[in-house]
């Protein structure tokens, strides 16, 4: 069964419901990251544990505000309206505008090009970016990447399925439940009244603003969540591109723990 095109535009949002959304999702994240992390650190090597389960609780709240942003404005929510209200349906021809599985493959190109451009050209881009902005650099001990290439990161993991257990609901909230959801699935169909055709480039900057919790990585941010994330969805009026192009880097990153939680790595 296809899903109406026509019943692909939901009620519109004005600006200002846009930013109070926006703020409910990024204001916890910052104080989760710049407030709370800090205070439950200890130890050094556990200072990145700390800050991925202290933004878990954040990315599992965005979920929880999509269901009740919903489920105020629609009243009792089925998985079948929850699909169509968070474009989680097959993909629209942009030609056509109806359904076809054929629009499927256009992922594969696009996974290319997200791939490379998150090994190639992200890492130059922070780079850039924090010796532009010193204070926007990363502190140590806040990154997964550099925990897990650590001598000490590499010992504590082997064995610790409950690390590899928070690493993936952490992951499954933010490129999927969390993230994807409220600004792809949410936000951008509901931006199109107040933005126009424009609507995909303000649902990749409002992106990337909101990872002030992370400045290293806001401008990096905002050029993936505009003209990889938000593009793709709104061209071809699914959810599923923006979620399946961010979870890239998550399925890499789970890879790698799997092995060294088996002592393989």
């Amino acid at each position: 069964m296809h899903t109406d095109p026509s019943d692909m535009t939901p009620k519109q949002y004005p600006v200002w419901v846009v930013i109070l959304i926006w703020a409910a999702a990024a204001i916890p994240m910052g104080v989760l990251s710049w407030v709370i992390t800090p205070a439950l650190m200890r130890h050094t090597q556990a200072d990145v544990l700390m800050r991925l389960a202290a933004l878990t609780v954040g990315l599992v709240w965005q979920f929880c505000l999509v269901i009740l942003l919903l489920r105020g404005q629609n009243g009792r929510l089925r998985l079948r309206d929850l699909t169509r209200l968070l474009w989680l349906v097959k993909p629209s021809n942009p030609r056509s505008g109806k359904p076809s599985g054929a629009m499927w493959w256009w992922l594969i190109p696009l996974i290319v090009v997200t791939a490379a451009y998150e090994m190639k050209v992200v890492p130059l881009m922070q780079q850039w970016w924090t010796s532009l902005f010193p204070f926007f650099a990363e502190p140590t001990g806040y990154g997964v990447s550099g925990y897990l290439s650590s001598s000490a990161g590499k010992a504590q993991m082997v064995g610790a399925w409950g690390i590899l257990v928070l690493f993936v609901t952490n992951a499954l909230f933010n490129t999927f439940l969390g993230e994807e959801l409220l600004f792809r699935g949410l936000l951008l169909p509901r931006m199109q009244g107040s933005f126009g055709g424009w609507s995909w480039i303000a649902n990749g900057m409002l992106f990337g603003l909101y990872h002030f919790h992370q400045p290293w990585g806001m401008l990096s941010s905002i050029v993936s969540g505009t003209l990889l994330f938000a593009l793709s969805t709104k061209i071809f009026k699914s959810s599923w591109f923006g979620i399946v192009l961010h979870s890239g880097q998550s399925l890499f990153f789970t890879f790698i723990m799997i092995g060294m939680v088996l002592g393989l790595a």
